[in-house]
């Protein structure tokens, strides 16, 4: 697999992790892939805040949702798009310019090397060292899970009373004409000319 440097980059369901890359003097992001790795010219932050937008909501809004929902607010899990089941975490404060995003989706299993090192399993069986204890990525995949199973408790209950809705019996409607009821006859006067 060869680095591509692309100008615009959204998380997708392809997308395993970001990390920030250090290009000349620049922090770059590589990103992560089933089957590709990428640079963007622009670091792990900005492509997050540009994927929140991409798919409808600004960065703020998710992290609020996430506290919202969740009571998180330090290193908190967000969701980029629940349709495609995006979500991502970081690994440590996400203002902190060695902060790598990581798929929820993505991590199968991982575990401790080093006491501030993890190796992390890929759903595309590649296995990668991450710069954290495993105790705290163990706490982020909780609590990502955590915000996973709320949102979709939330997006199952309203599916439940959309079909309540739609596909209960209506109530009973009288025998007579309900279009005639509550509205005025209008008779025309008769008009006389002079």
């Amino acid at each position: 697999m060869k680095d591509k440097i692309i100008e615009e980059y959204e998380i997708n369901p392809c997308t395993m992790f970001i990390i920030p890359f250090v290009y000349g003097s620049k922090i770059y992001s590589k990103i992560y892939e089933l089957e590709d790795e990428i640079l963007s010219p622009f670091k792990p932050m900005e492509i997050i805040k540009t994927s929140c937008e991409f798919f409808g909501s600004s960065y703020e809004g998710r992290k609020e949702g996430s506290r919202k929902l969740t009571g998180i607010t330090h290193k908190a899990p967000i969701v980029i798009d629940p349709t495609n089941s995006i979500y991502f975490f970081p690994t440590t404060s996400p203002n902190q310019p060695e902060c790598i995003w990581i798929s929820h989706e993505h991590v199968l299993q991982y575990r401790q090397t080093t006491p501030n090192h993890t190796n992390v399993i890929f759903r595309n069986k590649t296995i990668y060292e991450i710069p954290i204890s495993t105790r705290s990525f163990n706490n982020q995949v909780i609590r990502t899970a955590h915000l996973r199973t709320k949102l979709m408790q939330r997006m199952n209950e309203m599916e439940r009373r959309a079909y309540f809705y739609l596909h209960t019996p209506k109530y009973m409607s009288a025998s007579e004409n309900k279009d005639e009821y509550g509205k005025f006859m209008v008779r025309k006067e008769p008009q006389f000319f002079d």
